[in-house]
């Protein structure tokens, strides 16, 4: 096992660690701050649009969803670019595969947010 901070320390500074990680995909990466403006409105409209916790809970954590699904991608991005610029199948099937889970994310906000809007306005 390696040596590493413990406690109150390691919580600290994987929070640091967190921090640098949400300005490096703000600063670096147009979807993701694109994506954080979408959370921005749509989070708020959750709110507006329904009281119900259990509608609440599936609108804005499927909103969260895409900004971890997004990071993710942008890590996996970063690391095949990393390690070097030549056109590799593996690394175009690595960044292939991450759009696509960021696609699924916010084809999971459309369904979500459909779902709930459906049964708060339309459903008997």
């Amino acid at each position: 096992m390696k040596p590493g901070r413990t406690g109150f320390s390691r919580i600290a500074f994987a929070f640091i660690y967190s921090m640098k990680g949400f300005r490096a995909a703000i600063k670096h990466e147009a979807a993701f701050r694109q994506e954080l403006l979408l959370a921005l409105i749509l989070v708020p409209a959750a709110f507006w649009l329904t009281t119900n916790p259990v509608h609440l809970m599936v609108m804005v954590g499927s909103i969260i969803l895409v900004l971890i699904v997004e990071i993710l991608n942008s890590a996996i991005e970063a690391v095949v670019d990393r390690t070097g610029d030549e056109p590799h199948k593996l690394s175009g099937r690595a960044k292939d595969m991450g759009s696509a889970a960021v696609f699924l994310a916010l084809l999971n906000v459309v369904v979500m947010w459909a779902l709930v809007l459906y049964q708060l306005y339309f459903y008997a």
